[in-house]
């Protein structure tokens, strides 16, 4: 039985990092991409230390060629089984009137283009094949509000809609969709955002903070590894039964 091939996004820091780990801790032959492939050494020395296997490609998810070269590129490794649009942006922290129009574009080019030409390269593999399992890294702000994020909001909210029609779409074919939708995630990238927040807001880091703790009755944020954990899960035969939906992975910050 051949080793599975994952495809991971993003997959240089935090919780893209995690999901390649996690991916290759359950078996696959993962490979991380980035823009910048030179940043995906630390991940790659990750799993290698932990005994797994990995490499590393370069792409852009904003371009559609770039993601078709890579899809090509990635045949050469293996048959992709399983799909993870992870790479994105946060985008600006602003009143909606404040935002300039590019940075509202750039930030759904990213994490909504970028998961459409992401999994549109990858799809017609999994439909001769005739499996397959595409994941989607949307987020709990896609389901809930968040103060000066509506570009972000607004993206995360249409990758659970673009993810709920393609697992009616590819269903047929014996191909699974998915989002997860993640808290809060422990990490440069949240302090980042809290720190916005409390400029945003006028208030100060402490109080900001505790807004993405308070609303979890674990009262805490999450770690990248549990992101991880549930991306393995559905890209697992354990998860055969499960498409079309948005799992939260938010310490219970949001329950729907």
């Amino acid at each position: 039985m051949s080793t599975p091939v994952a495809l991971v996004t993003g997959g240089n820091r935090g919780i893209g990092q995690a999901i390649t780990l996690a991916l290759a801790r359950s078996g696959a032959t993962v490979v991380a991409t980035a823009r910048d492939v030179a940043t995906v050494d630390d991940t790659l020395k990750a799993v290698h230390d932990a005994g797994g296997a990995a490499v590393a490609l370069g792409c852009d998810v904003r371009e559609p060629g770039s993601m078709v070269e890579l899809a090509a590129a990635v045949d050469e490794i293996g048959p992709v089984s399983t799909v993870v649009a992870n790479a994105g942006t946060a985008g600006p922290t602003a009143p909606l009137h404040e935002i300039d129009p590019d940075d509202w574009r750039d930030c759904l080019v990213t994490d909504v283009d970028g998961v459409f030409h992401t999994f549109r390269a990858f799809i017609p593999g999994m439909i001769e094949r005739g499996s397959g399992s595409l994941i989607a890294i949307s987020s709990m702000t896609g389901k809930r509000p968040l103060h000066g994020r509506t570009p972000y909001a607004a993206a995360k909210m249409a990758v659970i809609g673009l993810v709920r029609s393609l697992a009616l779409e590819l269903g047929p074919h014996g191909i699974r969709a998915n989002a997860v939708c993640p808290g809060a995630v422990a990490g440069p990238r949240i302090e980042d955002v809290i720190r916005r927040q409390a400029e945003s807001r006028g208030i100060g880091l402490d109080e900001a903070r505790a807004g993405f703790t308070a609303a979890s009755p674990l009262g805490k944020l999450v770690e990248a590894d549990e992101v991880g954990a549930v991306c393995a899960f559905l890209a697992s035969d354990a998860a055969t039964a499960i498409t079309g939906e948005d799992l939260n992975v938010s310490a219970g910050a949001v329950m729907y």
